[in-house]
C-alpha cells in the first residue's frame, strides 16, 4: 500500500517507460514525415482531436473509479478480518470462566485457536498473492495439522475447519453453552465469508481487451494530435506528445494496478502488515510478553 510520502520519480517512470518509448518513436517518425511531406499530409482540425482526447479521459476516469472501488472493497474485507479475529478471541476469553482458562486442556485449546487464527491471516494473504500459503505457519499451527494441511488445496479454509473442531471440543468440556457456541460459530462464519469475498476479488480481473482498446485509442489520439500540430510547434511537438502521453499512461497503469489489490505490488492491500497487527493484538490478549514489532514500511509503501 502506498504511503503518504514522496513517491520516487523512478518508480513512476518505470511504470510507463516502454509506453513512452513507443510514443517517442511514433512522434519522431511523424515529425520526420511532416518535414518531408508537409504539403501532402491531411489537415485534421484541432477541435476534432480535442473531442477524441476528452473521450479517452472519460474512459480513463471510469476505469480508475472502478479499479479504486475494487481496491477499497478489498480493504474493507481485510478490515472485517481484523475485527472478527479480535472478536473471536474476545468471545473465547470472555465466555470461558477464568478458572477454566487456567486448566491445561482448556487453556491449550484457546491458545491453539489464537495461534491458528494468526496463521490463518498470514496464510490467506499469501494465498491471495499466489505465494506459498504455508510459509509463515511454523510455530502457529500444530505439527499434526501442518501435515494434514499440505494435502489441502484451500489451506485457509482447512484452518477454519480446525477452528470448528476445537470449538466443538470446548463445548464438550462444558466451558461453553449452546448460545456461546453459536456466537463463536457466527464469528468463524464471518471469517469464511470475508475469505470468499477476497478470493472473488483476486480471481476476477478486468478483461485484457479493455486495456488493449484503450491503448489503441491513446495512440490514435497522439497520431492525430501530431498531424493537427503540423505547422504549430515544430520540434517541440515531440516532448509535448511525450508529456501528454505520460499523463494518460500513468492514469491507465495506476488503474490497472489498483484493480488487482493482491498482486504483491506497492499498490497492494498491505495484507502482511494487517496480519502482523492481528498477531500483535491476539498475543497481547493472551498476556504474552514476547510481542513482535509491526511491519516496517519499505520507503514509500508497505506490504
Amino acid at each position: 500500500m502506498l504511503l503518504e510520502t514522496r513517491i520516487p520519480l523512478s518508480y513512476l517512470f518505470n511504470k510507463i517507460k516502454y509506453d513512452l518509448l513507443v510514443v517517442l518513436v511514433i512522434s519522431g517518425v511523424f515529425h520526420t514525415l511532416k518535414i518531408v511531406f508537409v504539403r501532402h499530409l491531411p489537415v485534421i482540425p484541432l477541435s476534432l482531436v480535442t473531442v477524441l482526447g476528452t473521450s479517452i479521459a472519460l474512459l480513463l476516469a471510469f476505469k480508475l473509479n472502478q479499479s479504486y472501488d475494487r481496491w477499497w472493497e478489498a480493504r474493507k474485507v481485510w478490515g472485517a478480518i481484523v475485527n472478527d479475529s479480535r472478536t473471536l478471541m474476545l468471545q473465547l476469553l470472555g465466555f470461558i470462566a477464568t478458572e477454566k482458562l487456567e486448566e491445561q486442556k482448556v487453556g491449550s485449546l484457546v491458545r491453539q485457536m489464537a495461534y491458528r487464527q494468526i496463521g490463518w491471516c498470514y496464510s490467506l494473504g499469501l494465498s491471495l498473492r499466489k505465494q506459498d500459503p504455508m510459509a509463515n505457519l511454523d510455530g502457529l499451527v500444530a505439527a499434526h495439522e501442518l501435515k494434514a494441511l499440505e494435502e489441502q488445496s484451500n489451506k485457509p479454509l482447512y484452518l477454519l475447519l480446525r477452528h470448528m473442531a476445537d470449538l466443538r471440543e470446548l463445548r464438550k468440556l462444558g466451558v461453553l453453552n449452546d448460545f456461546q457456541q453459536i456466537q463463536v460459530q457466527g464469528t468463524i462464519s464471518r471469517l469464511c465469508d470475508s475469505m470468499g469475498k477476497a478470493e472473488r476479488i483476486a480471481n476476477t480481473v478486468f478483461p485484457a481487451t479493455y486495456r488493449k482498446y484503450l491503448h489503441f485509442f491513446i495512440y490514435i489520439f497522439l497520431i492525430s494530435l501530431s498531424i493537427a500540430l503540423v505547422e504549430s510547434v515544430g520540434i517541440y511537438e515531440i516532448p509535448l506528445l511525450v508529456v501528454i502521453a505520460s499523463t494518460f499512461f500513468l492514469i491507465e497503469k495506476s488503474a490497472r494496478h489498483l484493480q488487482d489489490p493482491f498482486s504483491n505490488r506497492p499498490t497492494d492491500i498491505a495484507v502482511t502488515a494487517i496480519a502482523r497487527t492481528v498477531e500483535i493484538n491476539l498475543r497481547q490478549l493472551l498476556l504474552e510478553k514476547d510481542i513482535p514489532q509491526a511491519v516496517a514500511p519499505d520507503k514509500f509503501y508497505i506490504l
